[in-house]
């Protein structure tokens, strides 16, 4: 069907639907997992969810990639999109600062009107909290090189920058899960831990999701689905890994090293 516009109007997908059902059972399946220890459910809504994931994302690479639907004007499109989405996750972040630093600034008598509380041993800002910063700013640096290594055409250099980097991304989220085993207080244990496991914890979720981000973007430039000129994809993803690299920075410094 011919049109005489320059944008996409997309066809029918069942993939939203789909994947809000998907959501929907994953978060009741943690509800179930919290309650009642049982792993199995919110593994397999979990497997699901990536069943759904990998299908939507091949439909949107086949628009993109061999049908020719993601013009210029379609591209700018999706450029706004990203920043507003990644506008909306700095106001998400924003939040827990605030209330870190209300519970920091204000201690209440119920934790003994100091912070860290007084039963709370913070760790150790020079140990794991220092490699892990140097890990997300080397994948910050590495990143970058792929990006303009794309725009060079120089497809090796991109290749194996974005390798670097999911290796980084995988190390960091295995070591902040080794501090999460050995830290010596949870989620339960005042407004400290409730502050430090839900900043923290939704940082490394964005860390794994990023990880995901780029290796399907190493997936689809390992099948020359990039060019110089036409790789928003890539740069969707290395706009997103910049944004978790620098609000771990803001997390190292507040949380980690001004709060301990």
């Amino acid at each position: 069907m011919s049109q005489n516009h320059p944008f996409h109007l997309v066809t029918y997908s069942p993939w939203p639907l789909l994947g809000s059902l998907a959501t929907l059972s994953f978060m009741m399946s943690m509800i179930n997992l919290f309650y009642n220890f049982n792993y199995m459910f919110m593994f397999y809504n979990f497997l699901i969810i990536l069943m759904i994931m990998f299908q939507w994302w091949r439909d949107v690479t086949r628009e993109s990639t061999f049908q020719g639907f993601h013009t210029f004007k379609v591209v700018l499109g999706l450029r706004m999109g990203m920043i507003l989405f990644i506008v909306s996750e700095i106001f998400f972040f924003v939040s827990f600062f605030w209330s870190y630093f209300h519970a920091s600034l204000t201690p209440s008598s119920e934790i003994g009107l100091i912070w860290p509380p007084t039963s709370i041993q913070p760790f150790n800002p020079s140990m794991i909290p220092l490699l892990n910063t140097l890990i997300l700013l080397t994948s910050g640096l590495t990143v970058t090189w792929a990006h303009h290594a794309l725009m060079e055409s120089n497809f090796n250099e991109a290749f194996y920058g974005l390798i670097i980097t999911i290796i980084l991304g995988g190390y960091f989220s295995f070591l902040q899960g080794i501090e999460y085993l050995e830290a010596s207080f949870n989620i339960s244990d005042s407004s400290y831990g409730s502050s430090f496991f839900m900043a923290t914890g939704f940082h490394g979720l964005h860390v794994l999701i990023g990880t995901i981000f780029l290796s399907a973007c190493l997936s689809r430039l390992y099948f020359n689905h990039f060019s110089p000129i036409h790789h928003f994809g890539f740069e969707a993803a290395a706009w997103y890994w910049h944004f978790v690299d620098v609000v771990w920075l803001f997390l190292y410094i507040s949380i980690y090293w001004w709060g301990s």
